[in-house]
């Protein structure tokens, strides 16, 4: 199921099998285990030969993890810097200044081994909540992360960064732009507390484009908005989330404001978010089916996002989905009570091509061949509004009896 969201070519840009952040030229990277979980790759390090232009969006919790302000702060300010590092299996979320100066303490360290500054370091965390980090593990372990930094060490890295991920999740392509070509790669976590307000996960993206700080977070801003912004796992905000991307410039290939090659840019950026987006609905805790939920002609953007938002969160609709229970009231309900204007007795509701519902509430379809269409891997659900002209799509997954033992059990 995984595999069917990579698609090779698209007009200006062209996808890197097995590719990650150092498929892009200057850019080195590692995962290690250093001893926060008891086996598995747990500490990652990204690293740009050149300094980089940063930026980044951000969790919207009000229970922000340390490393969210830590890193914000820089992208906020100068925003170059020459590395990330990242930690999964905790969290160091609702931990206090203590807390904080945990996380300066990593950003420091880790800044001496590099031989470097502290505000050239952006740090992420992302694990178990309310614990405090385990600072001695990390800084132990730092030199010999240094040592396994390396030209194909991308894949290492996103695995160091999973936590109840079941694969790792990497991409890279090859953009052509007018001046030459140009390469974007990204790493991704994300399984569970995945609902869109900044975006429940983690994505680090590297390119080797030249680009101005205003620019590059005018595009990351942008694809952020058009790919974690609209998916969901299980309605959570988690408190650490973040994307990241540095831009190193080492292509020389200059991208400038209102140019045909900033349009293509955001395009390859949006659609390189777009995968890394999909492939953590792919791997949703407990997730048997992807589904693809398409609204049409809703009266505003605003009111379509509601819309989708509504039928992605809904546990309802996802459980239905996940028995393969063709029943469309719980959508229409779903839809109707999101806050969205909608005149439910005018819209028409399709499982794929197949329509399920019509104005009026008007229903002929078969139930056995509605039934067998929800038993497939991949799902479209469209909810055409008849109102407006205004469309979105969303991703998101069905809810299994899995999610709730994972879930159950997150912390034994």
């Amino acid at each position: 199921m995984y595999n069917t969201i990579i698609n090779k070519m698209t007009s200006n840009f062209t996808y890197i099998e097995n590719g990650s952040v150092t498929s892009v030229q200057g850019i080195k990277a590692a995962g290690i285990h250093c001893g926060l979980k008891k086996k598995n790759k747990d500490l990652a390090l990204i690293y740009s030969d050149n300094h980089a232009t940063a930026a980044g969006t951000f969790t919207t919790n009000k229970a922000a993890a340390a490393p969210v302000f830590v890193s914000k702060k820089i992208t906020d300010s100068s925003g170059k810097v020459k590395a990330i590092i990242v930690n999964s299996a905790n969290a160091n979320a609702c931990t206090g200044i203590e807390g904080h100066l945990d996380a300066l303490d990593v950003q420091k360290k880790c800044a001496e081994v590099l031989n470097i500054s502290s505000s050239e370091v952006l740090i992420s965390s992302t694990g178990v909540i309310g614990e405090r980090l385990n600072i001695s593990a990390i800084t132990k372990s730092l030199d010999f992360l240094k040592e396994s930094l390396s030209n194909d060490g991308g894949i290492d890295a996103a695995k160091a960064i999973m936590t109840t991920d079941t694969i790792p999740k990497h991409f890279a392509l090859e953009v052509e732009l007018s001046q030459g070509k140009i390469t974007i790669g990204g790493i991704a976590k994300g399984i569970g507390m995945i609902m869109p307000n900044m975006a429940t996960m983690l994505g680090f993206v590297t390119t080797d484009a030249k680009i101005n700080k205003e620019l590059l977070q005018s595009a990351l801003t942008d694809a952020v908005n058009n790919s974690y912004n609209k998916i969901s796992v299980d309605g959570e905000t988690s408190t650490n989330d973040m994307v990241l991307i540095l831009a190193n410039g080492m292509s020389n290939v200059e991208i400038l404001e209102n140019s045909e090659d900033y349009s293509v840019f955001v395009s390859a950026l949006k659609d390189i978010s777009i995968k890394m987006a999909k492939s953590i609905v792919f791997d949703g805790e407990g997730a048997t089916k992807f589904i693809t939920i398409n609204i049409k002609n809703a009266v505003s953007e605003k009111d379509a996002n509601l819309i989708a938002k509504a039928l992605a969160n809904s546990p309802l609709v996802k459980t239905a989905l996940n028995g393969g229970d063709p029943n469309w009231g719980r959508i229409i309900s779903a839809a109707s009570s999101c806050g969205a204007k909608i005149k439910p007795e005018n819209v028409s509701l399709y499982f794929n091509d197949m329509a399920i519902l019509k104005p009026g509430y008007k229903t002929d379809f078969n139930e056995e061949e509605a039934a067998s269409i929800l038993e497939n891997k991949n799902i479209i659900i469209t909810l055409d509004i008849n109102s407006g002209k205004a469309n979105t799509t969303w991703w998101t997954c069905d809810y299994s009896e899995e999610y709730i033992k994972i879930n159950a059990h997150y912390r034994t």
